[in-house]
């Protein structure tokens, strides 16, 4: 392996980092490139290292939001000789994406951290749907990065398609910027590097088959992330498995990651609002301060809906994801009390085992 020297900003540091770091003896700070397992790999000034967390912060810490994921930074402590890293904590997170997790449990996971934009892939053949862009949206905004929209695979839909396509997202009120792309006619690709900069993150998101990887693998120029030829129809096979960030040539950094089948919602009442803001806009002239927008009288919102101003299905999208939300967080709420009321038990039980 060759010699390796960074300077942190090129793997992302800033200034809201560097206010809020603390100065520890013998602890250095490294980004957390990828997890796997028991094992996390790392990079510094340096270069690349594998590192474990430490005992005392896996006895902390038990809920998976708080363990590092692709992006976070941590406070790191290496010996010269050691053969891994012994990771003592995490630097607070400027942004976040996360979703709630697959199934039924009410919990968080972590999809990457300190991501600065988000691009939000779509397929133009088989993957386009404007609801499940809303839901992208919602997830984005609410961890605090900015989104871009990016449509995949132009090469295999008319022109007048892809013109209704844009159409559609304009109309349900969507304004992240939108880039149309080919993979195969090399179109559009020269506009998404002009917009990856150096020392600024990425983060790629999408369902499974809409061309991620083999974008990505174009972008650094040789086969890096595994990819699956696309089948019959045109449609692609899944290949990403896990997150991994990676420094391009150019000096932008981008995370990879493996399509998603379910992108429930948890407590993302903020990026709801972001997300709808032309709904959330009208909210002020509703007759009554606590209108929920569904069946109450003077509500300017259902005027907008019946006038045309709103679309109805962004309308109905809107209501779902809130009534979603909130429903997720409220039950999220009352796990948490359960297990803080347990542990309380546990703690208690254990006092007075001591003192018999």
């Amino acid at each position: 392996m060759g010699s390796w020297h960074f300077e942190l900003k090129e793997l992302g540091w800033s200034d809201w980092f560097e206010q809020r770091a603390e100065c520890k003896p013998s602890v250095t700070v490294a980004r957390v490139v990828a997890v796997d397992r028991d094992q996390l790999l790392l990079m510094d000034q340096t270069g690349p290292f594998r590192a474990k967390l430490a005992g005392s912060y896996l006895y902390r810490h038990h809920l998976s939001q708080e363990l590092p994921c692709v992006g976070d930074w941590v406070y790191v402590e290496k010996q010269p000789g050691d053969d891994l890293g012994l990771i003592h904590s995490l630097l607070a997170r400027k942004t976040m994406l996360r979703r709630r997790s697959a199934g039924e449990s009410i919990e968080y996971q972590m999809i990457a951290a300190n991501v600065d934009n988000v691009i939000i892939v779509q397929s133009c053949h088989f993957d386009f749907n404007v609801k499940r862009l809303e839901r992208y949206l919602v997830m984005v905004r609410d961890g605090g990065a900015e989104p871009y929209l990016l449509l995949t695979k132009t090469d295999l839909v008319e022109p007048a398609v892809l013109d209704s396509q844009l159409s559609e997202i304009r109309s349900a009120g969507i304004t992240a910027p939108v880039i149309t792309l080919s993979n195969v006619t090399q179109e559009g690709v020269d506009d998404l590097r002009r917009l990856l900069l150096p020392g600024v993150t990425y983060c790629f998101v999408g369902s499974s088959g809409v061309g991620k990887s083999t974008l990505i693998n174009q972008l650094i120029g040789r086969a890096l992330l595994k990819t699956k030829a696309v089948s019959g129809t045109g449609e692609g096979r899944h290949a990403t498995v896990r997150r991994e960030l990676i420094l391009l040539e150019g000096g932008a950094l981008v995370i990879d990651n493996p399509g998603m089948r379910e992108l429930g919602i948890l407590g993302a009442e903020s990026g709801i609002d972001g997300s709808f803001s032309d709904i959330t806009s009208l909210t002020s002239s509703c007759r009554y301060r606590d209108c929920i927008h569904t069946r109450e009288p003077g509500c300017a919102v259902l005027e907008a809906v019946k006038s045309g101003e709103i679309n109805q299905d962004h309308y109905e999208n809107y209501i779902k994801l809130r009534e979603e939300s909130e429903f997720c967080q409220m039950s999220y709420a009352e796990k948490r009390k359960k297990d803080r009321d347990f542990g309380r038990y546990i703690k208690s039980a254990k006092k007075d085992l001591e003192h018999e």
